[in-house]
């Protein structure tokens, strides 16, 4: 069946009042950025606490209803089959032949709900609604009517043209990205820091993001995974800056001077501290990490309060409570797991400790980043300064 109209229906945003239209307007925003690439001409736009996108030209339904399920602040997308109102006689046919095409095997239950948009129609919901019933018994007279529990659910919504439909699929729900600032994500080559951007942005966040890189003891293609995990995750979070930190000489500096078993922490408390660099000057309203407790030694609640201590922005760790399954089954679900498998490693497992300490102590932990004091401050900032900037876009 041809469709030449998608109706998108939010759900958190219906309760914003009067601020309303800026979150409608945002996921418009968002709607078009989805559907950019897409072969056919898309006309986005808002009526009536509803979003539609009206369809010309070729174009693959498949494909479309995919890119909307990327579109945080969406929980239903209905494709539409739009008619001209040429009487309700007419209605009644079209509705009839919808019904036929969709559902070849007419052994269901279904029930018709109307919404009349536009009052001066001749006929009301519940007589819409009882006269297009009866119309669907009489062409398909093994169909059954169920308004309790009905297997299809017909929906008919009289505005300039009649819209007809019975198909909503789940959207990914949340709010529309950019309505609620924006954060720094320590974006690694691993499962869970994607993971992380992806639920952040989910709450309508907008994304920048910092990876750390450690030539030639990392690979070129250990940051291109990164960039490939970004561009997926900018399929759902909208284009993310990515700053390509050369972490390298840092790290030898600090396996030099301080105590193996310290060095995943300290190295964490410096990542932290030029993500933090990065964030400020972009005016990200928080940092973003993939960490749930007791992961891994640098995981533990005393590791995580060593790392938060060098913060002044808040850390958002939306994975928290999550154990790897449960992380993995949603690292399947968009799109990142197989690309965060790929065995290139990063500079985390490059240089982790064989026995990592798992309950640092903060005045210990200060007290061996004192043997850093001669040359900490210069390479940070080199650091800082060779930066590479990669702007990315959906894959």
């Amino acid at each position: 069946m041809i469709f030449q109209t998608f109706l998108l229906k939010y759900g958190e945003i219906g309760i914003k009042g009067k601020n309303r239209h800026l979150f409608e307007d945002a996921l418009v925003r968002q709607v078009r950025y989805a559907l950019k690439g897409i072969d056919g001409e898309f006309q986005v736009h808002k009526s009536q606490a509803r979003i539609y996108v009206d369809c010309e030209g070729d174009y693959d339904s498949d494909e479309v209803i995919a890119q909307l399920k990327t579109v945080f602040g969406l929980v239903g997308i209905c494709p539409v089959v739009r008619k001209p109102d040429e009487g309700f006689e007419q209605l009644k046919k079209d509705v009839a032949a919808f019904v036929d095409e969709m559902y070849p095997d007419k052994n269901i239950t279904f029930k018709v709900e109307a919404r009349r948009s536009r009052k001066s129609y001749p006929l009301n919901s519940m007589e819409i609604n009882y006269s297009v019933g009866e119309a669907v018994l009489e062409a398909f007279p093994e169909i059954r009517v169920d308004v309790h529990k009905p297997d299809v659910m017909i929906h008919i919504e009289v505005r300039n043209e009649i819209y007809i439909y019975s198909q909503i699929i789940p959207g990914p729900g949340g709010m529309p990205v950019g309505t609620n600032g924006k954060a720094m994500l320590l974006l690694s080559g691993g499962i869970d820091s994607p993971v992380a951007g992806y639920m952040i942005a989910k709450r309508g966040v907008s994304l920048e993001a910092t990876y750390f890189h450690a030539p030639p003891y990392t690979s070129e293609r250990a940051k291109q995974k990164v960039v490939d995990l970004a561009k997926i995750v900018a399929k759902y979070a909208g284009p993310i800056k990515l700053n390509v930190v050369n972490f390298t000489d840092i790290q030898l500096y600090i396996y030099d001077q301080c105590p193996h078993d310290e060095l995943t922490i300290i190295m964490r408390r410096y990542m932290m501290k030029i993500a933090q660099h990065f964030a400020g000057e972009s005016g990200c309203l928080g940092l973003i990490t993939g960490e749930s407790i007791g992961q891994v030694a640098s995981q533990t609640m005393q590791s995580l309060a060593a790392t938060n201590e060098v913060c002044t922005l808040p850390v958002y760790r939306p994975l928290i409570g999550f154990d790897k399954q449960e992380i993995v089954e949603v690292s399947e679900r968009i799109g990142t797991y197989e690309t965060s498998i790929q065995p290139f490693e990063d500079c985390c497992t490059i240089f982790v400790a064989k026995h990592p300490v798992t309950k640092p102590n903060i005045k210990i932990i200060k007290r061996s980043e004192e043997n850093l004091a001669e040359k900490i401050d210069e390479l940070v900032k080199t650091a800082i300064e060779t930066v590479e900037v990669i702007e990315v876009r959906q894959a």
